[in-house]
């Protein structure tokens, strides 16, 4: 039988290292490539069969979530296992939606990616036990989260929520201003009335809030 062909996507490459050791010690699992980038993640996969990638979901020039869902579009036999820092109930379900058979944080035992792996190359779809854990202390709580949520998002104004989308990507004020007509003082003044609404007072604290609430898209 051939063995499993993996591609490791994160964007650290001590991380690739170490998972690609893990990975030559299973006589069913053959490490093949690693990828540090979105782009690069895309023309391995043209240039080699691949049977499962793990892929991180914060990497430069574009999203875990963005390029899943290209990998899905491009090459729909390819599984993807999301193997992340993210244990956020939000950032989960985007990653399902987009195509992932598996979710696994970084966080776990080792031996779970080698069991994710082989779950969802059998076609199966695999969650971590920590994974488990997030989805079902929410599960009771999905109603009053959508309530939540909706709630949040009419706590801002329109315009307030394109200037938190632009801030969570890491645009300057000047940046905003640019990109959305106006001037650096209204862009200012949008900032602050965030972190009133918001009740946070730092930017880690309101990309916390964000996330939670689903009030920013993963996009690159």
């Amino acid at each position: 039988m051939e063995p499993i062909k993996v591609l490791i996507v994160d964007d650290h490459q001590i991380m690739i290292e170490g998972l690609k050791s893990l990975l030559e010690g299973e006589q069913d699992i053959q490490f093949v490539e690693g990828a540090n980038s979105f782009a690069e993640t895309l023309d391995l996969l043209e240039m080699n069969s691949i049977d499962v990638v793990l892929m991180d979901i914060n990497m430069p020039g574009g999203s875990g979530i963005d390029a899943t869902k290209s990998i899905k579009e491009l090459h729909p036999e390819v599984k993807v296992v999301a193997l992340t820092m993210y244990d956020d109930i939000s950032i989960i379900t985007k990653m399902v939606e987009a195509g992932a058979s598996g979710y696994v944080v970084k966080r776990t035992k080792l031996h779970e990616v080698i069991e994710a792996v082989r779950a969802v190359h059998r076609g199966e779809r695999y969650l971590c036990a920590y994974t488990q854990q997030i989805l079902m202390d929410n599960l009771n709580s999905s109603i009053d989260l959508s309530d939540s949520k909706e709630e949040s998002k009419s706590l801002l104004s329109s315009r307030e929520l394109e200037v938190l989308q632009l801030m969570a990507r890491e645009y300057s004020n000047a940046q905003i201003a640019d990109k959305l007509f106006i001037s650096e003082r209204t862009v200012e003044a949008h900032r602050r009335s965030i972190f009133i609404k918001t009740k946070t007072k730092t930017i880690v604290g309101l990309m916390k809030f964000a996330i939670n609430k689903g009030l920013v898209e993963f996009e690159p």
